[in-house]
């Protein structure tokens, strides 16, 4: 201690010793000894006082008025002297003491210094639990809260980093209420309250028709005369853009599901499709590749570079990668529709290249020749084959580390495309897996046994889940082979032999009477001519 404070804790004791001697006959030996004792030095923290016997008001008194002339840094600097000399139940006590004294309700607090956005900022990190807490701590939570439309910024949250919550939001059109300044458009904080439990609930009948198997079911018949079959699909939420096996590309609309657009000029079946906003590119078994305008279905580009069948496509962000019955593998640079040049060939694999993936890391290509080879994509270079199925590899999608494939040996791996190792082989499926696609959540395959297997992706992923957790639902009603499917949080949407198109809906469930699975139909036939 600083002799300066040593003098005035004296000063203190001193002046309070002085005048206990007028009260002499009142001050107990053992109080004495006590005062002595901090004046000198240090009392041992087993030594106790014995309990106050309220006689030294006017000692308690003289020192808190010596104490109150002192600046605060010597104030504190006293108080931890006599800190020091306490025992342990007493540090306990004070303890408790100031714990209440030391609490700010700063939520409270912030408002009355002007400082609302900063509260409202503060609450709104909370998920809904903790909100529905805070709205019950007193009314000016409550009123920073409301106020702050903290509920409607929740849902906000949600729709900007969970697809379910978008999709949901677009569906019911209670989006048109979200991401808009406070106006007299908006409803109050006690409409988005109300809203964020219907949310949820529709959330979880969702995930249950999933698991159950609860769907509506539309079937759109788009045979020709001639052929039957559909290879390939893709969709969003205006159109479905169908390649089929009578050498045409039908456009659907997806809400009618009336045929919009037929697009011709292929001479072999249509067997792999991708679209975006601008075009749409097709490959054939006539080996060619065209580009088409999306828009008004003119023929924009053909490439002609591949000796066989174009079996599969992907392209993305100037890229695009072709593969072929011819074994080869063709990346492409895409400047724009009518500039796509050849950059390398990649060759290795020893039979039908049947599909491609890839990102800005890696190429991925999967052949009937029982590998998956993966590649550079920015060098091309060969960088490693993933060995386990047993016969040839018909599909794959490769996202992030994670690379699924679906093979003629009726099974479903799961790989690691860093180090090469199957992480889980999935059974089920009694013929060829012909597609496959997975998200964060399934994994969805169709195969050759007119099957649609719906997967727990995260399950498969623990290697401590049994196998019979695995398969959530099977679904029946195609009536052929199983082509091709594309898949979201509310839809499947799958191709056949059969000529059909089915939309699985497990968002609009009738539950009228309906047995689980299974849901009644409407069709819609498209009679070429």
């Amino acid at each position: 201690m600083e002799p300066e404070i040593e003098d005035k804790t004296l000063e203190l004791m001193n002046t309070s010793v002085m005048e206990s001697q007028n009260h002499v006959d009142d001050l107990s030996p053992k109080k004495t000894t006590i005062l002595t004792k901090l004046s000198n030095g240090p009392v041992m923290t087993g030594s106790r006082k014995r309990p106050s016997e309220g006689n030294n008001d006017k000692e308690k008194e003289h020192c808190i008025s010596l104490f109150d002339q002192w600046s605060e840094t010597d104030q504190v600097e006293f108080v931890e002297h006599l800190i020091s000399r306490m025992c342990h139940y007493q540090h306990g006590h004070i303890n408790s003491y100031l714990k209440p004294m030391l609490q700010r309700d700063f939520i409270t607090a912030l408002p009355a210094q002007g400082l609302d956005h900063i509260a409202e900022n503060i609450l709104s990190f909370l998920d809904a639990q903790s909100l529905c807490s805070a709205e019950l701590v007193c009314k000016e939570w409550q009123r920073v809260i409301s106020e702050g439309m903290l509920w409607k910024k929740l849902i906000e949250r949600m729709v900007r980093t969970d697809p379910l919550w978008k999709g949901l939001s677009e569906r019911h059109q209670w989006e048109k209420y979200l991401f808009k300044n406070r106006t007299t458009e908006v409803p109050p904080n006690s409409y988005y309250h109300s809203l964020y439990p219907k949310i949820i609930q529709d959330i979880e009948t969702i995930e249950a028709n999933w698991r159950c198997g609860r769907h509506n079911l539309q079937r759109i018949q788009c045979r020709s005369e001639n052929s039957k079959g559909v290879y390939c699909l893709q969709y969003d939420d205006d159109k479905i853009i169908s390649g089929l096996r009578d050498n045409s590309i039908k456009i659907w609309d997806k809400q009618s599901l009336e045929c919009l657009k037929i697009l011709t000029g292929h001479t072999g079946s249509v067997l792999c499709l991708q679209y975006d906003e601008r075009v749409i590119v097709t490959g054939s078994s006539d080996s060619t590749v065209r580009v088409w305008d999306v828009t008004s279905g003119e023929v924009l580009n053909t490439l002609i570079h591949h000796n066989e069948a174009v079996l599969h496509l992907r392209f993305c962000n100037g890229l695009m990668v072709t593969c072929s019955k011819d074994r080869s593998i063709a990346v492409w640079d895409m400047a724009s529709p009518t500039d796509i040049s050849l950059r390398r060939v990649l060759v290795g694999h020893r039979a039908a290249v049947n599909v491609v993936d890839f990102d800005d890391k890696y190429i991925v290509s999967a052949s009937g020749d029982r590998t998956i080879k993966v590649w550079s994509t920015s060098t091309c270079e060969f960088v490693r084959t993933l060995n386990g199925h047993k016969r040839g590899i018909a599909c794959l999608q490769y996202r992030d580390r994670l690379v699924v494939s679906g093979s003629s040996d009726n099974t479903i791996r799961l790989w690691d495309i860093e180090c090469g190792a199957c992480l889980r082989v999935l059974e089920g499926h009694e013929e060829l897996v012909r597609c496959i696609r997975f998200d964060n959540k399934r994994i969805v395959s169709g195969a050759y046994d007119g099957k649609i297997k719906v997967w727990d992706l995260q399950a498969a992923l623990d290697p401590r889940a049994p196998a019979s957790t695995l398969c959530l639902r099977t679904l029946v009603e195609h009536s052929g082979r199983v082509f091709r499917l594309q898949f979201d949080e509310f839809q499947i949407i799958s191709s056949s032999h059969d000529d059909t198109i089915l939309i699985w809906d497990f968002l609009n469930v009738s539950t009228n009477g309906q047995s689980e699975g299974r849901s009644p139909s409407r069709t819609y036939t498209y009679i070429s001519r």
